[in-house]
């Protein structure tokens, strides 16, 4: 079992930067492909990034593309999503999510585990 705690949204002005981390605990996650997911009120969850057990090829939404960058510590069991020149539209509940290969990691019913979220408010 593997257990994942994001932290590091909050409020943030238009063309701000947020942090977001993943914190798992449990089982390693060093085999796993993270991902990061999104949910805006009244709106399905999305994918938004995904990044290798090796810290190797990374997968983004279009919507972010150039904008945000997925990491990863294996050693801390920690994945990072740095979020730049943020917009309203990207106001949404974050998710980190753990699956087994980026196919997984891209489709909302792939990923064996989720975090509670933490949510992230752009305003203008």
């Amino acid at each position: 079992q593997v257990q994942l705690v994001e932290s590091g949204g909050g409020l943030v002005q238009v063309g701000g930067s947020l942090r977001l981390s993943c914190v798992a605990s449990g089982r390693t996650t060093s085999n796993y492909v993270m991902a990061w997911f999104r949910q805006a009120p009244g709106k399905e969850r999305e994918f938004v990034a995904a990044i290798t057990w090796n810290g190797g090829p990374t997968t983004y939404a279009d919507s972010v593309k150039g904008r945000f960058a997925i990491s990863r510590d294996n050693a801390k069991n920690t994945v990072y999503l740095q979020m730049n020149s943020l917009k309203p539209e990207d106001t949404a509940v974050y998710y980190c999510a753990a699956a087994r290969t980026i196919t997984q990691a891209m489709n909302i019913k792939g990923p064996y585990y989720w975090g509670q979220g933490t949510q992230v408010t752009v305003s203008s």
